[in-house]
C-alpha cells in the first residue's frame, strides 16, 4: 500500500519560501496569483493492505517524525 502524506504550515505560520515563490511568479508575469503557501509531500510504501492499520502507522510517524506539528498540518492519502 502507498500512503501519501502532504505537510503544510499552518495558517497564521509566515512562509517566507511561498512568499518567494509568489513575487517570483509576479515577476514572470503570471498575473492574478494570490498568496502562495509552500508545503511538501511524502510518499511511503507500506508492507500491509489493512488500511486501519497503515492510517494508524503513518499519523504517529507524522506526529514523531515527518511533521513538526507545532507548526504543521498534515493530510494522509491512502492507494493500493
Amino acid at each position: 500500500m502507498k500512503a501519501i502524506v502532504h505537510v503544510t504550515l499552518k495558517n497564521g505560520v509566515l512562509d517566507p519560501q511561498g512568499k518567494a515563490i509568489e513575487h517570483a511568479l509576479d515577476g514572470l508575469g503570471f498575473d492574478g496569483v494570490g498568496e502562495v503557501r509552500q508545503g511538501k509531500v511524502i510518499e511511503l510504501e507500506l508492507d500491509t493492505a489493512d488500511k486501519d492499520a497503515a492510517l494508524s502507522q503513518v499519523s504517529d510517524m507524522c506526529e514523531k517524525l515527518l511533521a513538526n506539528t507545532v507548526i504543521e498540518d498534515y493530510s494522509i492519502d491512502l492507494a493500493d
